[in-house]
Formats: C-alpha cells, structure tokens, sequence
C-alpha cells in the first residue's frame, strides 16, 4: 500500500533554505498524540569533507522523526522520489560507531594502556528490538546509484512544487517495522534476559578477538627480544623465558647490524667522541712502543762500549 498523497496549499512554506530542499510531512495522530501534525524534513546531496566513491549516490536527510526506521525512508523515496531504489541507510549513531560494545584490551603486569594503542570492540547483544532516534537526528540514504539519487531529488522538488504532501508511515503495514509504546518495552524486558546461544556467541567472539590480540603482542615482544636495534643493543621484555641464542645466530646478527650501521660511524657526538678516543689511544700505544724499541736500542749500546 503507497503512502497517501493530496494537495494542499504551500504558498508559505519555502520548497528549499539554502542548499536543502524542505520535505512537508504528515504524521498521523496516534493513541499517545491524537492529535495530526506537520514535520519538515530537509535533504541534499551529500556533501563531506573527504568524498569517497559512494558520495554521488548518497543523500543527507536532515530532521527526521524519533521513530524513524530505514522502512520508513525506503517507503518514503519509492513515493515521493519516483520509485528510486534505496540500497542501505546509514543513520547519526551507526556512522559514528555509537554501538553497544564491549572493547577487548590485553593488559599485562598491570600496566596501563599505551595512548593510541588500537582498541577492538565486539559487539554485544541487541537490547531493543527498535531504536528511537533524538530530535533533529540525521542520516544518509545511499540509493543503488547516482542515477537513482538525481532522479530522487528531481521527484522531491517536484513534489514540493506541485504541493503535494506525503503521510509519514502509510505505506508500512503493522509487521514491517516492530511496535512502539508498551509494546516496545516489553520486548525490551525480554531481550534483557539473550539465551544461552546468544551470550556462548557474543562470549566467543570476545575471547577470539583477546587472542588475536595476545598472539600479536607475543610476536611484537618475540621480535624485540630477537632482532637488535640501532644501536646493537638487544630489547629487554617481560615475558615467556626464551632459550640461550646460538653463536653463530648472534654473530649474524651482529654482522648485519654492523653492516647496516656503515656510514653512520660519525653520526652522534658520542661516536665522534669515542673515536678521538680510540685515535689517541692508538697514538699513545705507538709511543710507548717506539720508547721502548729506543730504549732497547740505549741497552745494546752500552753493553758492547769499552770502558
């Protein structure tokens, strides 16, 4: 069943502010509001800063009503978008990542987290059967492509112009979107309680992403306690005791890092130091061996002159 439509009079309700073009809705009364009212709704091309490749199909839609679903939208642009397919509608909460999750940390020896260590989140069992949305929220409706996004907004405009008003909600039977008022709520009372298939899978998934995330902090602290760095020096970590390196693996190891630290011997002020050091070092050395060569010399000497 299509959304209603009839004429109404728009002379004082602008079609657009701005870059929006402005949407006149109808949402019927109801057993909480008896009473109908009008919403607006205002939607453009989206527009953000970084566009990726499904920008040009995707329509930001601003003011939507709290009790908003993507049926409701999808309804809503086969109506009064001229049959425009929609593929997926992303709204305020699911393009920021405000989920009901859980993070999985791995912590050891009661350290705290590193800033800016990654964090993985798994989420956790659904709470609500339907979420309401605050006033004013919004969302992007992604259409199946650019074509049908264009022609989306032509409809719109025309719609607008020609003051046709759509009923929010009449194309939606009572089973297409779940019940809002008391019945909401008890189904949220049921949820409260998942069943044991449900916690057993969102457990798993917890403990998958800790291990993953162990495994690639013991290959991180493996890596360190075997590779050395710049300066040749080998990382000292907290962990699993590892077995004595073999010579010759650690002599590799040395004459690569050797290798690598080639034209780099003058870099720091205390390499220069070192090798004025080792220079007079060596200097002083050859000094002590030519005395004594000279003095060697004085003993040969003297023993073989007559007194």
């Amino acid at each position: 069943m299509a959304p209603a439509t009839k004429s109404i009079s728009s002379s004082r309700i602008p079609a657009s502010v701005n870059e929006y073009t402005i949407l006149p809705l109808s949402i019927p009364a109801t057993d909480s509001f008896p009473h109908a009212t009008k919403h607006y709704l205002y939607l453009r091309p989206n527009a953000p800063k970084i566009p990726t490749d499904n920008t040009p199909r995707e329509l930001f839609v601003v003011n939507l009503p709290i009790d908003a679903t993507e049926s409701h939208l999808r309804s809503l642009f086969a109506e009064c978008g001229g049959g425009a397919r929609v593929e997926r509608v992303e709204f305020e909460g699911q393009r920021t990542g405000r989920k009901v999750t859980a993070p999985v940390t791995s912590k050891s020896g009661g350290r705290k987290r590193k800033r800016g260590a990654e964090e993985k989140m798994v989420d956790l069992p659904e709470m609500w059967d339907r979420r309401v949305g605050r006033s004013g929220n919004t969302c992007v409706v992604t259409f199946v492509d650019a074509a049908a996004a264009e022609m989306c907004v032509k409809e719109v405009k025309r719609n607008v112009k020609a003051g046709k008003e759509i009923i929010w909600g009449a194309g939606l039977g009572g089973d297409k979107v779940p019940a809002l008022g008391a019945a909401r709520y008890l189904s949220h009372h049921t949820l409260r309680f998942p069943s044991t298939a449900v916690l057993q899978a969102s457990v798993d998934a917890y403990m998958t992403s800790f291990a993953e995330q162990e495994a690639s902090r013991s290959r991180a602290l493996a890596r360190q306690r075997a590779e050395p760095d710049e300066d040749g020096f080998v990382t000292v970590t907290r962990g699993g005791r590892m077995g004595p390196a073999r010579q010759e693996e650690a002599e590799e190891a040395a004459k690569k890092q050797k290798e690598k630290a080639k034209g780099k011997e003058d870099f720091y002020r205390f390499q220069m130091r070192e090798k004025r050091k080792e220079k007079a070092n060596e200097l002083l050395k050859g000094f002590e061996e030519d005395r004594k060569k000279v003095e060697a010399m004085k003993m040969r000497r003297n023993k073989f002159r007559p007194n």
